[in-house]
């Protein structure tokens, strides 16, 4: 059937040739068409997965929080930060045609009033302590907030020092801020004194200078880099507020669409390297295998042609491509031109036997068709095995790659056939075999034991290797730590207040939250809590009553009742003078090793420089100390009077991003120890998952996604191994056979697994994908040994048989293996795992199933004249035979 099938499409060449253009025309047509990369990674798992449908059913009650860019703003003081972070929010929400909701998580009016409050009460008494300490210092500068009125605090507070009222070194961080300050401003640099800091003696925390806005943008998801547009518009807007490093700001982009974005742009920086190495790997070990024009060319426009259409299958089956099934590409390519080079070598070998082209051309579909058809079942049947998984990204990837063997394999009987035959490649002078390699098969006949005790010491020996292997489930890791977004992920992580790596739990109602969050708070893996009830603290009254308290003693001290005209530029250089004199006499007064002699006098020279320079610098020094002063005075006013805070007074933001519309409320969990460590994430998530099995949250996700996509290989792997056993014993009727062909492609998974451990390479959500790849081209390599071993040949290492194996693993290897240059950590782990595993398949092909099957089975002669030895060459079986002359 198949000869009939490659000499019909001889005989009627052009026809096939004109019908497989029309179908690759209409097929490009189609793909471009349909073509669509669906980039959104939660598409990757079936959504009828129970953590899934948790996830799914977060995402529907707080639809704000999906989808997110967010903006983290950094400065060199929490003024210009807050400032930043505000006007970031305000121009983004104008921008309606690319922007869908923005919001600030950690400021905005209601905590600048209300801050207070939602202080933890240790705290808050702390902070009151402090602002009724500074009295001394805010009443001046309430009543002249300038550079005078500066100057006159800080001569108060050298007299303050010299008469005992106050301590030299409680005065030396404020006086080197001031310093600091003015430095800048006599160097002609950007300055601006922070008085947040300055009244907290330099102490702030973290989130001082470290800002959120929360971005949610309006997508494309048919681009590779959906949420582009809006990135770029956002990085415009800033760059027109300058934030930037020129005004000592930086923003930086993180969240789950800015890192889904870099990690495509990394994919395609390397791209153009990449593509350019595998058609050249491709068109060299094409060349070395075939050592023909003609023959590579037709290789060549099969497995292209055989390329477009299966893209236009795919489309069509699947509707659109995922970040998984788009490397079906390098699948087909890999794999499908395998059948090409085994058909086109076959075909030299047997051309050195037949006199004519088309003869040799059938007996190479008699030679190979069989172990070909055999090799292109087994691998559907490996890739098909993928289509009841939960891992929706490879099961598409299965559909169309398993679609795409059936091309392959049809296209190497028909088109290719139909080209030589057109193309007539001149025929071979010689045998197409490695005589060099000729003793080495008796060499493993002789030595099979050795050899397999060996082979059985080395996988026993390593077996225990196996029950270590670690398995890195963290996606970030699979990210490169050099793109923006990983980065200040990275950043972000490190500290527990800012690290993403939380869990949300959905309570039916707002009444729940206490008897939730005390069930969470006892968990050991918790470190803090979050929920709209931190923003309503249940001991507001006591709170309130301390508030006020404090107010009623800075309210006159804050809203004096006179003030001083503004000062001329006469009164700034005698507040100065003035200055500059008592804190020189402070120093000199001071024992030399006194904290802060040494800054006062510093401070002392400064401010005489200032006032003997030039006006310019003056009024560049009064903007530096006075810009954050004016606001830090009003926020104090706001906040010493806050109100009580309810359900119903919330910012209708706040409140929707902790209170879903039907009621439901969202508690945030946070872990202890090192949220980026696995180990710390998976103990985190199954503690919370006992408590709340609803959660959900990137360590929720990250411990569920490992064991849906572990449980879909091994799912996977079972199903193909059942299918494949079936269909070799189906089709050799020999369980001895079966087993040779499956046992060494197990051996050499094995070993590479082993190998893995030893040089310390984890399995990842993307490498693994390279084991099952690895396993379909394998069990190809070793059926075509099975059958030529059935069929009788001996010498097989010599033959042309592993002469194709070994450069169609070659061409596999560099359609694959070339992705260990990529940038991407993920990528690159793929390539080094192919790379790996291709070893040891090809080591196991070579040396383990020859050493198994041992002697070929006797085979009847049918074809032999009566009285003629058999005389068997390395070609496959052909029996050898003078050259006749070359047509």
């Amino acid at each position: 059937m198949i000869e009939g099938l490659v000499a019909s499409s001889v005989r009627f060449r052009w026809i096939v040739i004109a019908l497989v253009a029309a179908m690759t025309v209409a097929s490009l047509g189609i793909a471009a068409h349909l073509f669509r990369i669906n980039t959104d990674v939660e598409r990757l798992i079936d959504p009828k997965e129970p953590w899934r449908q948790d996830e799914i059913a977060f995402e529907k009650a707080f639809p704000q929080r999906s989808n997110l860019i967010v903006a983290v703003i950094d400065g060199q003081t929490p003024e210009e930060t807050e400032e930043a972070a505000s006007s970031l929010t305000r121009a983004l929400s104008e921008r309606k045609n690319l922007i869908e909701t923005v919001y600030r998580p950690d400021g905005g009016p209601f905590f600048q009033k209300n801050g207070l409050l939602l202080m933890p009460q240790a705290e808050m008494d702390k902070t009151l302590d402090q602002l009724t300490q500074q009295q001394g210092l805010l009443g001046p500068l309430a009543a002249d907030p300038s550079l005078r009125g500066i100057m006159r605090v800080l001569t108060l507070g050298a007299r303050g020092v010299k008469s005992g009222d106050a301590k030299l070194e409680d005065l030396d961080k404020p006086m080197a801020q001031i310093d600091a300050t003015l430095q800048k401003v006599l160097k002609g640099e950007p300055a601006r004194l922070s008085w947040q800091t300055l009244l907290s003696n330099g102490e702030t925390r973290v989130t001082d200078r470290l800002k959120f806005v929360m971005i949610q943008p309006v997508l494309d998801f048919n681009a590779l880099e959906p949420g582009y547009e809006a990135t770029r518009m956002i990085r415009e807007v800033a760059k027109d507020l300058k934030i930037d490093a020129a005004n000592g700001l930086r923003m930086r982009l993180t969240g789950p669409v800015a890192v889904a974005d870099e990690e495509f742009a990394t994919l395609s920086q390397d791209a153009l390297l990449n593509n350019s190495i595998i058609v050249g790997a491709i068109v060299l070990f094409l060349w070395l295998a075939l050592r023909s024009g003609p023959l590579v060319i037709g290789v060549i426009i099969t497995t292209f042609a055989g390329l477009i259409v299966t893209a236009a299958l795919g489309l069509l089956l699947v509707g659109e491509l995922n970040p998984i099934s788009v490397a079906f590409a390098a699948l087909f390519v890999g794999l499908g031109i395998d059948f090409g080079i085994q058909f086109s070598v076959r075909y030299r070998a047997d051309r050195y036997e037949q006199p004519t082209l088309q003869g040799a051309i059938r007996a190479a579909a008699r030679g190979v068709g069989w172990s070909l058809t055999l090799a292109a079942v087994s691998l559907l049947a490996g890739f098909f095995a993928f289509l009841p998984t939960a891992f929706r990204g490879v099961s598409e990837l299965g559909l169309i790659a398993g679609v795409g063997m059936i091309v392959a394999y049809l296209f190497s009987l028909t088109l290719l056939p139909a080209l030589i035959a057109v193309f007539r490649p001149k025929g071979e002078k010689a045998a197409v075999e490695t005589r060099w390699l000729v003793g080495v098969d008796p060499w493993i006949i002789r030595n099979r034991k050795p050899i397999l005790i060996a082979v059985g010491l080395v996988t026993l020996a390593g077996t225990p290797l196996l029950w270590s292997l670690p398995f890195d489930s963290n996606p970030m890791h699979l990210r490169s730590p050099k793109v923006e977004s990983i980065a200040t992920y990275l950043d972000l992580i490190k500290n527990p207040e800012t690290s993403p790596n939380v869990i949300d739990v959905l309570a039916p109602d707002v009444a729940a939250i206490p008897a939730l969050t005390k069930k969470l708070a006892a968990l050991p893996a918790t470190d803090s809590i979050t929920s709209i009830d931190t923003f309503v603290p249940p001991d507001q009254d006591k709170k309130l009553a301390q508030v006020a308290d404090t107010a009623q003693l800075l309210d006159p001290v804050l809203n004096p009742a006179r003030k001083p005209p503004p000062p001329t530029d006469a009164d700034n250089v005698k507040a100065l003078k003035d200055a500059a004199a008592a804190l020189k006499t402070t120093a000199d007064e001071a024992k030399a090793d006194t904290p802060g002699a040494g800054t006062a006098k510093q401070l002392s020279g400064t401010l005489n420089t200032l006032a003997d320079g030039p006006v310019q610098k003056r009024e560049a020094a009064s903007v530096a100390l006075t810009k954050d002063l004016g606001p830090l005075l009003s926020g104090l006013r706001d906040l010493l009077h806050p109100e009580k805070i309810t359900l119903e007074n919330l910012p209708p933001q706040l409140k929707a991003d902790w209170v879903a519309a039907d009621g439901r409320a969202r508690v945030e969990v946070h872990p202890k120890g090192n949220s980026n460590d696995d180990k710390v994430l998976r103990n985190f998530a199954d503690e919370v998952l006992k408590v709340a099995p609803h959660a959900t949250g990137a360590p929720v996700s990250t411990t569920q996604s490992t064991y849906t996509i572990l449980g879909a290989f091994v799912q996977a792997a079972v199903t193909a191994l059942v299918l494949i056993f079936v269909i070799l014993s189906v089709a050799l009727r020999k369980p001895w056979d079966v087993a040779m062909t499956l046992g060494p492609l197990v051996i050499a998974t094995l070993w590479t697994l082993m190998a893995m451990r030893v040089i310390g390479m984890p399995l990842n959500f993307a490498n693994i994908i390279a084991l099952p790849l690895m396993l379909a081209v394998g069990v190809a390599f070793h059926i075509y040994y099975v059958i030529a071993w059935r069929a009788g040949v001996t010498d097989m290492l010599a033959s042309s048989l592993t002469r194709a194996i070994f450069f169609s693993a070659m061409t596999t290897g560099s359609a694959f293996g070339s992705l260990v240059l990529s940038s991407h950590p993920g990528t690159a782990s793929m390539g080094e795992l192919l790379a790996l595993s291709l070893f040891f398949t090809l080591l196991a092909a070579f040396f383990v199933v020859p050493a198994t099957l041992g002697e070929p089975p006797a085979q009847p002669d049918r074809d032999r004249p009566e009285g003629e030895a058999a005389n068997k060459s390395p070609i496959l079986g052909q029996r050898r035979s003078e050259p006749v002359p070359v047509k």
